[in-house]
């Protein structure tokens, strides 16, 4: 087991994406990931529509969710959702390409507040997603199960 504590916000990224079947699932590519901030794209696929025919808005969800838990995990402490909302703008439809970008809007010493938007290719919001992480006292790289197998 490492002793030393992951801090680089791509490296903890990375390690959460290597376990996350869900997201991996949803197809997410990471695009750029900072302290405090991610941004992922991924393509809407028949799977992941509703019967109106549009997409399903737990993919939205979710896929906002991802990229929120990577945002609130760079500051190399373990945190965890909170609180969270969602607020769905406009529908999205099959081979549609969605941008999601988390940025942190406040951090404190046990909560972070956060804001997701989804957009599509032409930048028209699709989802505003609002997170509150609460920050644990675990260390990536140090608490078990949060290093490299």
């Amino acid at each position: 087991m490492s002793s030393t504590p992951i801090t680089s916000p791509q490296a903890i990224t990375e390690l959460m994406m290597k376990s996350d079947r869900f997201s991996k699932w949803l197809g997410l590519e990471i695009d750029e990931c900072g302290t405090g901030y991610c941004k992922v794209h991924y393509r809407i696929t028949e799977d992941m529509i509703n019967g109106f025919h549009t997409v399903h808005g737990g993919i939205l969800f979710s896929a906002a969710d991802s990229a929120f838990a990577f945002a609130c995990n760079s500051h190399g402490i373990l945190s965890v959702a909170h609180d969270v909302s969602i607020t769905f703008t406009r529908p999205s439809k099959v081979g549609d390409l969605l941008t999601v970008e988390a940025r942190e809007l406040h951090l404190g010493k046990t909560t972070g507040l956060y804001e997701v938007r989804t957009t599509n290719a032409e930048g028209k919001l699709i989802a505003l997603f609002k997170g509150t992480s609460f920050r644990t006292s675990k260390v990536w790289g140090v608490a078990d199960g949060l290093q490299p197998e």
